[in-house]
């Protein structure tokens, strides 16, 4: 069973910029869609992105135009670049399948943007 391991997360200011990371340990060659979520303080977990194996990606109305979701599936990584953050991007993101949840959920990684 593939796991999947988030980092990148940290505090950044209004407008910046992070890039976060999502390992497998396993190949990810054969997963059809990889998404990005994200989870709140008293909210429920919320997809953010998705990217497919051919390429294609949709992503959430609240990220549009602001974050963009890659994959190598040579080094079995996804990858979720956020730019002009906002208070409200602050939570923790995590990498899992997509649309079901195929596997367990990691920790994630905390993203906080405050000034």
């Amino acid at each position: 069973q593939v796991q999947f391991v988030e980092s990148g997360g940290g505090l950044v200011q209004p407008g910046g910029s992070l890039r976060l990371s999502c390992a497998a340990s396993g190949s990810i060659f054969r997963i059809s869609v990889m998404g990005w979520y994200r989870q709140a303080p008293g909210k429920q977990r919320e997809l953010v992105a998705r990217i497919y194996n051919g390429g294609q990606t949709e992503y959430a109305d609240s990220v549009k135009g602001r974050f963009t979701i890659s994959r190598d599936n040579a080094k079995n990584t996804v990858y979720l670049q956020m730019n002009s953050l906002k208070p409200e991007d602050t939570a923790v993101y995590y990498c899992n399948t997509w649309p079901s949840f195929t596997a367990p959920w990691g920790e994630g990684t905390q993203v906080t943007v405050s000034s």
